[in-house]
């Protein structure tokens, strides 16, 4: 199979997104939103209720960590999405991560159920990170990781409706504006899914039409 950049596909209105053959596997590939979105919220409560008996980071403490690290996850989902999920195909694996992971979802944009990881990896994810960053930062992970994890529930929120419903008449509205230009349009632009914050600091965001 030849893959293809993100900006040479085009999208398709069909459901039919397969992943793998194996209808198993390809099960184990699709999930309704909601589910990654519970989990890695009470994943987040988890980690912070096991952070008061494994640390002594006070309520100012966690308050901050956890502000810092749903800022920090607005950042870490500019930088996938812009460099690792819209990477050129240069090789075969290359063209098969970025197939896998990101260009079927912008050949199939309304398959609602690929608008997030499968429970499986979220569990692998979510452990992952509270890991990673304990080496890193220490006790300071029990109050950062939760943040990041809130960040990432609240960007498969804001990418689940976007896709499911209408814009609404008020400022979120552009959300829904640059997803919709990232898909349909141009996608060398609007990385931000769940915030256009660092599209303003890296001059990605879509550029307006002269009157």
């Amino acid at each position: 199979m030849k893959y293809k950049a993100i900006h040479d596909i085009k999208p398709r209105n069909d459901k039919a997104a397969k992943m793998f053959e194996n209808p198993v596997l390809d099960r184990l590939t699709n999930s309704h939103a909601s589910i990654p979105i519970s989990m890695l919220t009470l994943f987040g409560l988890g980690f912070l209720y096991w952070g008061t008996t494994q640390s002594a980071l006070n309520l100012g403490q966690y308050a901050s960590l956890i502000i810092i690290g749903v800022l920090a996850w607005t950042l870490f989902e500019y930088l996938m999405h812009r460099y690792l999920y819209h990477m050129l195909p240069t090789n075969k694996f290359k063209g098969w991560f970025q197939y896998n992971m990101h260009g079927l979802h912008h050949e199939y944009p309304k398959d609602k159920s690929r608008l997030a990881m499968p429970p499986l990896a979220i569990i692998a994810i979510a452990f992952m990170f509270l890991y990673l960053f304990k080496l890193i930062i220490g006790d300071a992970t029990y109050g950062f990781t939760p943040g990041f994890l809130f960040g990432y529930a609240g960007y498969l929120t804001v990418h689940f409706i976007v896709h499911a419903f209408q814009p609404p008449k008020n400022a979120f509205k552009v959300l829904w504006v640059n997803h919709g230009i990232h898909h349909y349009k141009d996608p060398d632009v609007a990385f931000g899914v769940s915030s256009p914050l660092w599209d303003h600091v890296f001059r990605t965001l879509p550029k307006k039409k002269s009157k």
